[in-house]
């Protein structure tokens, strides 16, 4: 008997071993789903006006993540993925829309199967439905997740070295939940100040960005991207990116009473150009019609998704330069600056120069 037993007390510790021995390998293939927000505050919305809320996931395994399905918890509520397949490090979002047929508090789930995991990831929205909702569109046009803003871009234009501009963009709390708004990623130049500090659900405030021009490097065209927080500690994204951009212009002092002496004069063949899908580049003539040397000192884009390229950055009095601009159309038309070309010279009279480019 008790040879018997020993003998199933050492079958015991070897098949615990095995086990042990194999978990590591079992976790090390594994799947990774990373999810950055399960639940998410859509706000509120008006009777039968419908309401989507956005997930964001990668697939942080070594394999490839396959969606096998995708299940509402009711028929008032539809999702899907942005693609079923994705590979190792990609990133994906999943979209759930409620119909918003009943009034009240709602909570709706769907669950996401996929070769990550066992058991389905359950992802949620909610928010609130009522009879009437205030429209805010045209005072708070853009949504950055919850957060309603007058603006999704600012433009700090002709600004003199010395001075200290300001800027507001006004907010709305779309949601249920207290803020704290604040923004991230800001530049030594560029400070920012919320008011209220503290935003109940259905109030509204401001953030004023104020510019000191004298931490601005260099003349001509500066530009950064700041992030909009609902609370410290957020996490950045692309759906609360506010680029910013200072043109800075040239201290002119120097031909102030000076109306008589020799002095370039630019003269571009045309300031504006269209581009679309078919007439993707232009060309431009820019001469000099003074009676100094013209120099360009800055040639720069507002807007990504642009080729710029000038012959000749110095004119002597009666030259001419030739600048070629190029654009890619898509790129162009996802940005949320308008797309310019800008030009920073030691004409008196025109400093600063901007050629708009329309994208059709």
């Amino acid at each position: 008997m008790r040879q018997r037993h020993r003998q199933w007390t050492a079958i015991v510790k070897v098949m615990t071993i095995i086990t042990a021995l194999s978990m590591p390998c079992i976790t090390a293939t594994a799947q990774k789903l990373s999810i950055q927000k399960t639940t998410v505050d859509v706000g509120k919305t008006g009777f039968e006006v419908p309401v989507t809320a956005t997930f964001e996931l990668r697939n942080k395994g070594a394999k490839t993540l396959i969606i096998s399905d995708i299940k509402t918890d009711c028929g008032c509520t539809t999702a899907d993925a942005t693609q079923r397949t994705v590979e190792p490090g990609e990133r994906f979002t999943v979209t759930m829309t409620y119909d918003a047929r009943m009034l009240g508090h709602f909570t709706k789930q769907v669950a996401l199967y996929s070769n990550a995991t066992q058991k389905p990831v359950y992802l949620k929205m909610r928010g609130v439905v009522l009879e009437s909702v205030e429209d805010y569109s045209n005072r708070y046009p853009y949504d950055m997740k919850g957060l309603l803003t007058s603006a999704d871009n600012i433009e700090f234009d002709d600004v003199n070295k010395g001075e200290h501009p300001e800027k507001e963009i006004l907010l709305y709390n779309n949601t249920e939940e207290v803020m704290t708004p604040n923004m991230l990623h800001l530049p030594p130049y560029l400070t920012a100040l919320a008011t209220p500090e503290t935003l109940e659900p259905s109030r509204s405030g401001k953030i004023t960005l104020m510019l000191n021009s004298d931490l601005v490097s260099s003349y001509g065209l500066t530009q950064a991207s700041i992030y909009m927080a609902h609370r410290l500690g957020d996490k950045i994204s692309k759906d609360t990116e506010i680029p910013v951009s200072v043109v800075l212009l040239p201290d002119m002092t120097q031909f102030e009473g000076q109306d008589q002496l020799p002095a370039p004069a630019l003269l571009l063949s045309a300031d504006s150009v269209t581009l679309d899908s078919r007439h993707k580049k232009e060309t431009i003539t820019i001469a000099n019609n003074g009676r100094s040397p013209l120099v360009i000192s800055s040639l720069q884009m507002f807007t990504g998704g642009m080729k710029v390229k000038l012959d000749k950055r110095e004119l002597r009095p009666g030259e001419t330069a030739k600048l070629k601009v190029s654009v890619n159309r898509n790129q162009v038309m996802q940005s949320r600056t308008k797309p310019r070309v800008l030009l920073i010279t030691n004409d008196p009279k025109r400093s600063k120069v901007v050629i708009n480019i329309n994208v059709r």
